[in-house]
């Protein structure tokens, strides 16, 4: 059976199952910021129209409380409960009667207070603060100034600068204590350079496999036998927003290469600035020369 990842790639993504947890609508705001912006529409548009559906029933229970909808129109009720709803009122149809006045002024409430929540939920969704960082596809574990190391690439997707960014790195495998009980354990792995004041070109996190190493004596089958998951992360402040923005990114043992480095992606140009070559930046060149394993 392949090993299914426990951490979602990008931190949006729900990989478990949460048994037992109480459902309903009491984290509705949080679930409606978290969700996808097309699942988020079709939720309004979905909503809006059962609401002016049932309020055009509401006001077909009785007959003759319209004026100057063709009778038995269920279309000309209908997109008066739009006008009403919409609060548009263009006054060709109006309620004639006590019943209508009574269900229009409920409907005209729910349009008023529906309008600003509306509003504030998709203010809230736009003014969530995102990264935009790229992750190398492909894990490395080789030498790198002499020393076996685990590293990996990132680089800031936007044009702008990140800054006071930290990073993280962490594997997570599955471990049998004394007494026979299965566990996932969760081991930082400390890094060459955790932090940098401005995260504007390449970075390559580097973790150093030292004797005091978690990974010390890893090998392809080992890690593949723990379930072992390398995550990465970072929190930075974005320079255009001043906001916390963080990303995340897991690699599984199969997306690990052992031996190699990552292409040179930095060129310095003629007129004095830099070029990073996107296209290239998940390219690993193989060097059979080398043999990482401990």
């Amino acid at each position: 059976m392949p090993q299914r990842r426990a951490f979602g790639r990008h931190g949006a993504g729900d990989l478990i199952i949460r048994k037992g947890l109480e459902r309903g609508w009491h984290d509705a705001y949080h679930w409606l910021l978290a969700t996808s912006w097309p699942r988020f529409i079709g939720l309004l548009v979905v909503g809006y129209a059962i609401a002016n559906l049932v309020f055009a029933i509401g006001y077909t229970l009785e007959p003759g409380a319209i004026a100057n909808a063709h009778q038995g129109s269920f279309g000309d009720i209908f997109f008066f409960s739009v006008h009403t709803l919409a609060t548009i009122g263009y006054g060709n149809m109006y309620p004639q009667t006590l019943y209508a006045n009574v269900l229009v002024a409920l409907e005209a409430t729910v349009g008023v207070l529906a309008l600003p929540l509306v509003t504030g939920l998709v203010f809230a969704k736009f003014a969530r603060p995102t990264a935009r960082v790229l992750f190398s596809d492909r894990a490395i574990l080789g030498t790198r100034d002499g020393q076996l190391s685990f590293f990996l690439r990132m680089a800031n997707g936007r044009r702008n600068q990140i800054v006071e960014a930290h990073a993280r790195l962490s594997v997570v495998r599955r471990e049998t204590t004394q007494e026979g009980e299965a566990i996932r354990r969760i081991y930082d792995l400390p890094l060459v350079r955790s932090e940098t004041g401005v995260f504007v070109f390449t970075w390559i996190i580097t973790h150093p496999i030292t004797p005091s190493s978690p990974l010390f004596g890893a090998t392809p089958s080992s890690l593949d036998a723990d379930q072992a998951e390398f995550v990465v992360s970072i929190v930075g402040i974005d320079e255009t927003t001043s906001q916390t923005i963080h990303a995340r990114w897991s690699y599984l043992p199969e997306e690990v290469v052992w031996g190699g480095r990552f292409v040179d992606v930095l060129t310095d140009l003629d007129d004095g600035r830099r070029q990073i070559d996107y296209a290239r930046f998940h390219d690993v060149i193989s060097d059979p020369r080398e043999s990482p394993q401990p």
